[in-house]
């Protein structure tokens, strides 16, 4: 089955959809969901909820890429339920560590109200991340996008982990520079 012909049986609304894609994506959605919340139970609600995410909005959406589609709801699910679980107890977390991390140079999701203006911001940091070296990008996609620690990051790719922590502030502050330099120049 394509992923196209998935999209089809959620647009027909066929119950054997959300069969289908747990069978095909449910077992990397909860590894990437236990990433970010560090509990299998939780990553377990976390896949669960981004299927039925998916059930409820397509339709009117169709995404042209499912699986990138069903993990972008993942993500955002898990970090939803990352920032409810540490909102009194802050800090020591390694993926709360990573959201902080990043929080200096974007704005918050209450900041970008208007669709467009996400959609601005995407393209930006596309533009930005497509600039960068492939081994600083995938440094940078490894902690913001996968939420791996430093220490993990540096295992794989043979560094120290000082290394690939000096690496992520010096893109931290490239991206900030850029975001400012990008809407300056956009108003």
């Amino acid at each position: 089955m394509t992923e196209g012909n998935l999209t089809e049986l959620f647009f027909g609304r066929s119950e054997e959809a959300v069969m289908l894609a747990e069978k095909r994506y449910g077992k990397t959605c909860r590894a990437f969901a236990k990433r970010i919340l560090g509990s299998y139970r939780d990553a377990e609600e976390a896949a669960n909820d981004a299927l039925l995410a998916a059930w409820n909005s397509i339709p009117p959406n169709r995404p042209k890429c499912f699986e990138a589609y069903l993990y972008a709801l993942t993500r955002r699910i898990s970090i939803d339920a990352l920032r409810r679980r540490t909102r009194l107890k802050r800090g020591g977390n390694e993926r709360a560590a990573a959201l902080e991390e990043l929080s200096e140079c974007i704005p918050s999701p209450a900041d970008v109200e208007l669709e467009a203006e996400r959609a601005e911001l995407r393209d930006m940091l596309n533009a930005f991340l497509d600039g960068l070296p492939e081994k600083t990008r995938r440094i940078f996609l490894q902690r913001y996008w996968w939420a791996m620690s430093a220490k993990e990051i540096a295992a794989e790719a043979g560094m120290k982990e000082s290394a690939v922590r000096m690496q992520l502030l010096r893109t931290r502050e490239k991206l900030k520079e850029y975001l400012e330099k990008e809407v300056y120049r956009n108003e």
